[in-house]
């Protein structure tokens, strides 16, 4: 791919570096228990139910562990199956004893993370105008100006790592690496990490106001891990154009799966697309479907409703 920016970086099993605008921080744990700490000594602890969406976040400081603050997420009550049972271990009671109110809560929260995933794309940072830039010399961008519009390989990089432009998509779980060959075109992997991303549950509410939490049929799972990679790759597409001027960008979902032949992860492409910039300018971001506007460009994937994402080739960026 050429040279490459990494976002996060795993160090070993359960410990992973986390690279952005405000600065380098750890993450340690493991799927439903992590802490991060940051330079400055900023901690927060995330204790989840995974597969459900629900969570607890508590964040202090090395210095004062006595202090906290932070957003908790409570789920209990009666519902049947190992994935309720889970829930109701984890999460013992509610803040005010009000179980009705905090499953009600639970699932606002849960949908709210589903229909987050089907709209990632309709978000995206503003398009920088370099001509403007350089004409003002002023801004922290400023010093990069003539050599993005000179097509400078290296300040490309220099300005990804500036600004960020995929930071806040990391809270998915994804991981990015970007590269380029030529001022053109950019290249942008991402980890896809569905488990993380992506619920296996479904949360509702019972008659009496209860908790319940089921599986997730395979369809609903897979469509929806589909509108997340979809979303995402056309998010990924409007902030690349509006950060450099590139023609072109080329993306790359994958994910891990497990080889059943050999037991071990194998990393595999999910989606790959090759976007040109003047077609993201006449699409209208709030009525798309992601995965059907995806069709419409040059795009590999292999996808069925009953299995999901099978294999498919990269698309050279040339």
């Amino acid at each position: 791919m050429g040279l490459c920016f990494r976002k996060s970086i795993s160090l070993c099993k359960g410990v992973r570096l986390n690279l952005s605008k405000s600065g380098p921080s750890l993450s340690l744990g493991v799927r439903g228990l992590r802490k991060s700490v940051s330079l400055n000594g900023r901690t927060r602890t995330t204790v989840g139910v995974p597969g459900t969406g629900i969570y607890y976040t508590k964040t202090g400081n090395l210095k004062n562990s006595g202090s906290y603050g932070g957003s908790r997420s409570y789920a209990s009550g009666s519902a049947s199956g190992t994935s309720c049972t889970a829930a109701a271990s984890v999460f013992s009671g509610t803040a005010s004893g009000d179980t009705a109110s905090s499953a009600a809560a639970a699932v606002k929260q849960y949908e709210e993370k589903v229909e987050e995933l089907k709209t990632i794309h309709r978000q995206s940072d503003g398009k920088i105008d370099w001509e403007q830039v350089r004409a003002d010399g002023t801004g922290n961008l400023a010093p990069f100006a003539q050599s993005i519009l000179d097509g400078d390989v290296d300040s490309y990089f220099k300005v990804i790592k500036e600004a960020g432009p995929f930071d806040d998509l990391l809270e998915y779980g994804s991981q990015f690496d970007i590269g380029t060959d030529g001022a053109g075109c950019l290249e942008v992997e991402f980890k896809v990490r569905s488990d993380e991303a992506v619920p296996k549950n479904k949360l509702s509410l019972s008659s009496n106001g209860g908790l319940i939490v089921k599986e997730m049929p395979k369809t609903q799972y897979y469509d929806l891990v589909r509108d997340y990679v979809s979303s995402t790759i056309l998010r990924v597409a409007r902030d690349s154009f509006a950060l450099l001027p590139v023609k072109t960008v080329v993306i790359h979902a994958v994910d891990s799966v497990v080889n059943t032949a050999t037991g071990n992860d194998e990393e595999i492409v999910l989606v790959s697309v090759r976007i040109q910039r003047e077609q993201l300018e006449n699409i209208n971001f709030d009525r798309i479907d992601p995965s059907d506007c995806l069709t419409s460009m040059e795009c590999n994937e292999n996808f069925r409703k009953t299995l999901g994402y099978a294999p498919v080739k990269r698309i050279l960026p040339v």
